[in-house]
């Protein structure tokens, strides 16, 4: 098979920004394309036609009726592009599966849809389908690239696929909490062999697992940070996973995420009530002022906290409830935005009307108010006691709101401490996920913050640092390549 000059890549994802999001996949999946669009890579995003897309995307154009096993006929791809980078997307509109409100993976009640095992089957078949030449669409993948467990099954499809010419995959791991386990009396309605279901295969104890399919036959694995990458390999963040990942370690490789520039740009950023720079920081100040009367928060210049992150215990915001009384008594004030479980969500309610104008609230997602929080607060807080990659810590480095994190994953790879170097930190790490280091390093930072020469160093050695997504995809475009090589 002739190579072209130009890499072929198809996306398979399940979210995309700003259409369907539920986390860091849906911006990766906007701009890591992007990213690798403006470096010459023809690259086509496949996500499902979810009614906001269908609502909201431009110029749709039918483009293939697919005929896959699992439902016979009645799919189609839909062109389109995404309005703001221009690349393209193939909408895979099957509505029994897709044309449904509520959130891509659960209900209105919080609760997963039943028919998920079919719904994301379908979409690493479609993505295979494409990925083996079986729909003749007018592209040609060389590189199927999955993420996470909604693409799972693409790989192991590739891999049984009767035409062997077909494209290499890589899976990379966003969270491998989420593995898409399911019985695996679904299999034969899957239309994948039973000889997949092993040890060497699909099998993960006692289930059908698509994130297990997708790591055990992916060409290449990727993952989210460096650091992520190792942990993974262990029996504490492996869950279950450990001995396949560190058995298939040679082609195991983290890169860090990136973060979108214009979304994140402080002096043009529509959220913020004034724009500021490096060059012109005084327009932060103008936005710690509003955020605080937005909130109701007392009018005073306390310290001002930061918190954006879904409320769950992975998050590590337990920790920070623990000793929030203790840093409002020494004067601290608290903006804190976010959504999960519900003993989370009842204790930060709790901690509002008990300190009511020291703790501005608010219980949801709200994508205006998660920039003005990272613009206007003093410091920002990520006490997360796992963190595949994270990208809020980049995002209040760029906005010159120096992070407090726990030393895991991408917030050990993205953020300069400043016991370790002084002179170069952009924010304040501790070592153990216990309220007491979490309490000791927001302590140093409140130090640091009186001392406005100290502080301000470090809030422009975070502004000052690249986090665009221009190294990252040129590294996975080294991959991509290795990957052709063996075409």
């Amino acid at each position: 098979m002739l190579k072209p000059a130009q890499t072929t890549v198809l996306f398979a994802t399940s979210e995309l920004y700003p259409f369907i999001k539920t986390g860091g996949l849906a911006d990766v999946s906007a701009s890591l394309p992007a990213a690798l669009q403006e470096t010459g890579v023809d690259v086509r995003i496949l996500t499902p036609a979810y009614p906001p897309l269908l609502e909201k995307l431009p110029q749709k154009t039918p483009r293939k009726e697919l005929f896959l096993s699992s439902i016979g006929k009645g799919a189609e791809l839909i062109e389109t592009r995404h309005p703001d980078t221009q690349t393209p997307i193939y909408l895979l509109n099957y509505p029994p599966y897709f044309n449904r409100q509520g959130g891509p993976y659960q209900n209105a009640d919080g609760e997963d849809w039943i028919d998920n095992v079919w719904r994301f089957g379908l979409l690493g078949e479609a993505a295979a389908a494409i990925g083996s030449y079986e729909t003749k669409i007018g592209f040609m993948p060389q590189i199927l690239h999955c993420n996470d467990w909604q693409t799972g099954l693409a790989p192991a499809y590739l891999h049984f696929s009767s035409n062997k010419a077909h494209a290499k995959s890589l899976m990379t791991i966003h969270n491998l909490a989420f593995q898409g386990n399911f019985p695996p009396l679904v299999l034969p309605r899957l239309d994948l062999p039973w000889e997949a279901y092993n040890l060497q295969g699909v099998e993960f104890y006692g289930h059908l697992s698509f994130m297990k399919a997708g790591l055990q036959y992916a060409d290449a694995i990727t993952t989210v940070s460096p650091s992520y990458a190792k942990e993974i390999q262990t029996e504490a963040l492996g869950f279950g996973f450990n001995g396949l990942l560190h058995e298939r370690r040679n082609v195991l490789t983290g890169i860090v995420n990136g973060i979108h520039e214009k979304e994140w740009d402080t002096s043009t950023d529509v959220y913020l009530p004034q724009p500021y720079s490096l060059k012109q920081p005084a327009g932060k100040h103008g936005c710690k002022k509003t955020l605080k009367k937005e909130l109701g928060l007392d009018n005073q210049d306390s310290p001002l906290i930061g918190v954006v992150s879904r409320m769950t215990y992975q998050k590590g915001l337990d920790l920070l409830l623990e000793i929030a009384p203790l840093l409002i008594a020494a004067g601290v004030q608290f903006s804190v935005l976010g959504n999960g479980e519900a003993p989370l969500e009842k204790g930060f309610r709790d901690l509002a009307t008990r300190f009511p104008g020291r703790v501005g609230l608010n219980i949801g997602f709200d994508e205006a108010l998660a920039h003005r929080i990272t613009a206007g607060a003093d410091m920002f807080v990520m006490p997360s006691r796992y963190e595949p990659c994270g990208l809020n810590q980049m995002y209040s480095q760029h906005y010159g709101t120096p992070p407090i994190v726990n030393a895991t994953g991408g917030l050990i790879d993205t953020v300069t401490d400043y016991n370790e170097e002084p002179s170069k930190a952009s924010g304040f790490i501790f070592y153990e996920p216990t309220a007491q280091a979490l309490l000791t390093s927001i302590r140093q930072a409140l130090e640091c913050y009186k001392r406005p020469r100290i502080w301000h160093r470090i809030m422009r050695n975070g502004m000052k640092r690249d986090f665009s997504w221009r190294n990252s995809a040129q590294q996975y475009i080294e991959i991509y390549n290795r990957m052709k090589d063996s075409l």
